[in-house]
């Protein structure tokens, strides 16, 4: 098994960065879930495991997978008590990944993209560095300690931080527009939305010495 996993999801996928990734990824495991199955048949991308519970997937697609492959299928009746993504993190864990790459997960409904959200604790908890990933965002879960915004590796120039249902004391941004330091970070607050790494600085660093946050990278799509 691989140690990098790209699970493609049912959500807005781009083509070309989900080529992009995909092609990275060599010989890595790639995980479909639902929908996402779609988009890796279209492009003739064999996946090595599929998830889901095919509400939203042409019957001729799974079919061909079941039939014409020996892609192992895991379906899941949809009344279930995890998102298909979820299931395909939790598969991803088991099988010994300790990076993971989600594709997918974002776009349409609020609900979908807040569920995938929250799944990042999971793989968070059990030490793999987990992302989602999509044309303007890479979205991902940081604890203690410094983590370190180089302008050389940004995924984009802004940079928002917000705690998860707790309290962040202690909190410190430096090498940022909008520095911040021995700051309570308290949850429902848009203080920390749309920083950028000072025009003289290489690089920002967060701090904090215990808890954990959501870090998004973003950037603007010009039309």
């Amino acid at each position: 098994m691989s140690k990098r996993t790209v699970i493609v999801s049912g959500g807005e996928l781009d083509e070309e960065l989900t080529l992009s990734v995909l092609k990275e990824q060599g010989e890595d495991c790639v995980i479909a879930v639902d929908r996402g199955l779609e988009f890796l048949y279209e492009h003739q991308i064999m996946p090595a495991y599929i998830v889901g519970d095919f509400d939203s997937v042409r019957k001729e697609v799974v079919d061909y997978y079941r039939n014409e492959t020996n892609v192992p299928v895991r379906n899941h009746n949809p009344v279930k008590d995890a998102s298909d993504t979820e299931i395909a993190i939790r598969l991803a864990m088991t099988l010994g990944c300790k990076e993971l790459l989600i594709l997918g997960a974002t776009g349409g409904r609020l609900d979908h993209l807040w569920a995938n959200v929250q799944s990042l604790a999971i793989p968070f908890k059990a030490g793999v560095d987990a992302r989602i990933i999509d044309r303007q965002n890479v979205v991902r879960i940081i604890g203690d300690g410094e983590t370190h915004l180089r302008r050389e590796e940004a995924y984009g120039p802004y940079f928002s931080v917000f705690p998860i249902g707790e309290e962040i004391f202690g909190f410190n941004i430096r090498g940022a527009k909008y520095p911040l330091r021995n700051h309570t970070l308290t949850p429902n607050n848009s203080l920390c939305v749309s920083n950028e790494i000072a025009e003289d600085e290489e690089e920002a660093v967060i701090s904090f010495p215990s808890g954990r946050v959501i870090l998004m990278q973003t950037r603007d799509i010009e039309e």
